[in-house]
């Protein structure tokens, strides 16, 4: 793909966009983010705290540690975390620099401020409203569609910034139907390495550490841990194993950062870890690592379009498949291999759903990354599934608007009864 093409800029930028540095699980980090905000707006710590939000993002906060406050989780901790310790200007690093401090004032903030918590339905899959009271004075903050878009910010009444939302469309962000799988592919094949080094080689060195410091430690259920002692030590158990653990580490108080994919901590290291562990084990040499990455994120980011940032529909799925597209590239394959890879491998994992982020995660990221290697080896054996073998479709387009169709549409009612669930409504 040439340089003067549209989409080679494109994807630049989007890879720009989704792989940034992220501490901790993102959903309970942008409710941080919002937090922080929202007290600089109103000038100093509230004596009252509301938070709404949307089902889906309780879902994904409920069981959470937060980084850096001593083992807390949910959403008041999250948001006594912002108010206390957050800087703002860090985004998705907003906590990513907390005191011992600033945790002891964090435990006394939620022992002696109310914040109280309503699930709010604006139509809005991705809604946190952030608003703080001190005496008379009020600040609020509302963030919708994705991680750090403020939408709205109010003191008083006064609005100090106003985007108007126009559905469930991530407005300022590059447009993502620029992506489908051939000009993927090309533009992995012929990107100028320098124009993608530096965003690549973050992700690696973050996303690599998170996963050894998981399997070095005592985080979660310990899955790459159990993988690595039931199964043993081959590249492709390995490859799941470390990807698990760096979820492990992340989902249960790891103050390490990560590059995320897709708004997702979980999904930049199912993107990545797999990858990287393959290309050292075939000692496939920098370049060709750096550009089976720029496959695996984009794969995945283009397969989760579609669903949306958050689903009942669990993300691993997307990034295992795009990591399955990069290790089918590392071991020499070409288009016909990488795009069969990924349509196997969502044949076989498509209805492993999402109720939140905790511990279990890590498995279910084994699982993905496990059905992206199969599904390489499966075509690499002469066999795949086919137009018609349930939701695939024929061709790789039409199969990811299946797949998206299903995440985004197919598994809403299904999202709400996880949330009801989860919350303990009708139980």
């Amino acid at each position: 793909m040439e340089k003067t093409n549209e989409k080679y800029n494109a994807y630049i930028q989007i890879l720009r966009e989704e792989l940034v540095p992220a501490m901790g699980c993102t959903e309970p980090i942008a409710l941080a983010y919002g937090a922080a905000v929202a007290r600089d707006v109103l000038g100093g710590l509230p004596d009252r705290v509301e938070i709404g939000a949307s089902g889906s993002i309780i879902k994904n906060v409920k069981s959470v540690i937060v980084p850096n406050t001593d083992g807390l989780k949910g959403i008041p901790a999250a948001a006594a975390a912002g108010i206390v310790a957050g800087k703002a200007d860090k985004e998705l690093e907003v906590i990513a620099e907390v005191s011992a401090e600033q945790i002891v004032q964090m435990k006394e903030f939620l022992q002696q401020v109310e914040i109280s918590t309503t699930h709010v339905d604006h139509g809005f899959t991705f809604e946190i409203v952030v608003t703080l009271y001190k005496g008379a004075d009020r600040a609020r903050v509302r963030i919708v569609n994705y991680h750090t878009n403020i939408v709205l910010i109010e003191k008083n009444g006064e609005v100090l910034k106003e985007i108007p939302v126009a559905g469930e469309t991530e407005e300022g962000l590059t447009d993502r139907s620029l992506l489908d799988m051939e000009s993927i592919f090309d533009f992995a094949e012929t990107v100028d390495i320098e124009d993608v080094r530096e965003i690549l080689e973050c992700q690696i060195r973050c996303n690599m550490a998170i996963a050894e410091e998981g399997l070095r430690g005592d985080y979660g259920a310990n899955i790459g841990t159990v993988l690595l002692a039931s199964e043993g030590n081959d590249v492709r158990i390995r490859a799941k194993a470390m990807a698990a653990a760096g979820s492990d580490a992340r989902m249960n108080g790891c103050e390490l950062p990560v590059i995320i994919n897709s708004g997702s901590g979980n999904q930049g290291i199912t993107a990545s870890v797999p990858v990287v562990v393959y290309a050292r084990e075939l000692n496939a040499g920098e370049e060709k690592m750096l550009r089976a990455l720029v496959l695996s994120n984009l794969t995945a980011i283009h397969e989760k379009t579609p669903i949306g940032r958050l689903s009942a529909y669990c993300g691993a799925v997307s990034a295992g498949a795009g990591a399955g597209a990069g290790i089918a590239y590392l071991n020499g394959g070409g288009y016909d291999e990488v795009i069969h890879t990924i349509v196997n491998a969502l044949a076989v994992v498509s209805g492993i759903v999402c109720d939140g982020a905790k511990a279990s995660c890590a498995a279910k990221i084994a699982s993905a990354v496990e059905a992206g290697i199969f599904g390489y080896n499966m075509y690499k054996h002469g066999q795949q599934f086919r137009d018609g073998d349930g939701i695939v479709q024929k061709g790789i387009e039409a199969t990811l608007q299946s797949v998206g169709r299903l995440g985004k549409e197919g598994m809403r009612e299904t999202n709400e009864e996880i949330i009801r669930i989860m919350i303990g409504e009708g139980c």
